[in-house]
C-alpha cells in the first residue's frame, strides 16, 4: 500500500477586499518527510537569489509542525516586500498551519513527519501602497493556506470534479479555450 501522506498538492485563491493588491494564491505540496516532498523541502534550504525560502514561525522560537517552508512566486526586490512576506504572510502562514492541526485537517500524530512547501504570492504593488491593509493580507493568506491544505490532504478537486467542469469553468485571467 501506498503511504497515505506521499505526496499532496493543494491551492486555493482568496480574493482581497476592495481595493486593495491582497489576494493569496498559495500552492501547497504536503507529504512525508522521508518522501519526494521532504526531499525537496530539504533541497530548498540553500538561497536563490531573489527568492530566498523561510520557515513559517509563529513567533520567534515558535517553528510550526508539521515544517513548512515558505517560498515567494515573485522576486522580492525590496526590504518592504520582505518585511511583508517575513511578516504578515508568514504570521498567516504559521497560523494556518497550527489551525489545521487544532481542526484536525492535519492529523496530529504526523505533525513531525510530514512537512509542508508553500509557494506563497505577494503582489509587488503591496509594499507600494499607502494604503495597504496588512488585516486584509493576513486574512487572504490565512484563508488560502488553510484552503490549499485541506483541498491537498482531501485529493480535491476530485477527478470527476474536474471531468464535470471541463468545459463549464473557464480560467480566471481570460478564457483561450
Amino acid at each position: 500500500m501506498t503511504h497515505p501522506y506521499l505526496f499532496h498538492a493543494g491551492e486555493a485563491t482568496v480574493l482581497a477586499k476592495e481595493g486593495q493588491f491582497t489576494d493569496a494564491m498559495p500552492e501547497i505540496l504536503i507529504g512525508a518527510t522521508d518522501g519526494p516532498v521532504g526531499q525537496a523541502f530539504a533541497n530548498m534550504m540553500a538561497q536563490s537569489k531573489g527568492h530566498t525560502a523561510m520557515f513559517a514561525i509563529r513567533a520567534c522560537n515558535q517553528l510550526v509542525r508539521p515544517a513548512t517552508i515558505m517560498v515567494p512566486k515573485v522576486t522580492l526586490k525590496d526590504v518592504a516586500n520582505i518585511d511583508l512576506f517575513g511578516g504578515v504572510v508568514q504570521s498567516a502562514t504559521a497560523d494556518a498551519v497550527v489551525d489545521c492541526l487544532i481542526d484536525g485537517i492535519i492529523p496530529r500524530e504526523h505533525a513531525n513527519t510530514l512537512c509542508i512547501i508553500s509557494l506563497v504570492w505577494i503582489d509587488p504593488r503591496c509594499a507600494k501602497d499607502e494604503n495597504l491593509d496588512k488585516k486584509d493580507m493576513y486574512r487572504t493568506n490565512y484563508e488560502a493556506t488553510k484552503l490549499a491544505i485541506r483541498r491537498a490532504l482531501n485529493n480535491e478537486p476530485s477527478v470527476d470534479e474536474l471531468i464535470a467542469n471541463r468545459h463549464r469553468i473557464k480560467h480566471d485571467m481570460d478564457d483561450w479555450s
